[in-house]
């Protein structure tokens, strides 16, 4: 009786020859497969196999105007003010991080459907409205410093920690209404931004010295968790890991 396996393939020659001769390309005269062998320690650089292109947090701002960028700075400070858990949310690197986030595929929502017709959805489909983050934190943050210069005669960063804190509250309660923007979905877009930069990786621009993973004790981008899974409330003393590894990893010497 003929085998399935026997009928001819492309080329004359039966699955059961095709299959055969793979195999022997495989495994070696002794009968065992073979297979490379690598001595040595192979060379290891520093983001050399990483997705993402790291932040550079000392270059000039790539975005954010100046006076921008010390509103925004001057927002974050106050949305996650020092304390003794934490640095502040400016020296955390939070306004670094929206300012590199607006200047790349994020600012423009180049991954999103932005063609119309644009109309007010319901609550459950969220803003339908055709600005992008860019456009929205350039009026929300004019808007911002208009008003502050109206009312207080100097700029949203040239305020007291007091009055800052004041303003922001009032912008989440809706008791100010900034002129060309949605004042509650500005807001809103700016706290979601601070807790990004905030918690995100450091890659990113933000969460400097990794410092609020270290405030949760949360170890970071290591590579296998499956010996510590079952390991319930219990501090593992790990120290944080960024995806692009350790400062100290990165020693030159």
């Amino acid at each position: 009786m003929k085998h399935k396996d026997d009928d001819a393939a492309p080329g004359g020659l039966t699955r059961r020859q095709l299959l055969g001769s793979s195999a022997a390309l495989l495994v070696g005269a002794s009968g065992a497969a073979s297979g490379l062998t690598f001595q040595g320690t192979p060379e290891w650089k520093p983001f050399d196999n990483v997705a993402v292109e790291p932040v550079d947090t000392e270059a000039e701002w790539q975005f954010f105007t100046d006076e921008e960028a010390a509103t925004v700075e001057a927002i974050v400070e106050r949305l996650i003010p020092a304390d003794d858990l934490s640095m502040s949310g400016k020296d955390a690197g939070c306004a670094v991080f929206i300012d590199r986030q607006l200047a790349g595929a994020y600012g423009g929502y180049e991954r999103l459907y932005m063609h119309g017709p644009f109309q007010d959805g319901t609550p459950e489909q969220g803003d339908q409205s055709a600005l992008t983050p860019r456009q929205r934190y350039r009026l929300g943050l004019g808007a911002l410093n208009d008003h502050c210069r109206n009312e207080h005669g100097a700029v949203f960063a040239e305020l007291g920690e007091d009055q800052r804190d004041r303003l922001l509250a009032q912008l989440e309660d809706e008791e100010i209404q900034l002129d060309d923007i949605d004042t509650p979905i500005f807001f809103e877009l700016v706290l979601k931004n601070t807790m990004e930069g905030f918690f995100a990786d450091p890659i990113h621009g933000g969460n400097r010295d990794m410092v609020s993973w270290k405030m949760l004790g949360f170890p970071g981008a290591r590579y296998d968790y499956r010996n510590y899974v079952e390991r319930h409330n219990e501090d593992l003393g790990f120290e944080p890991v960024s995806i692009g590894g350790r400062p100290d990893w990165q020693t030159q010497g």
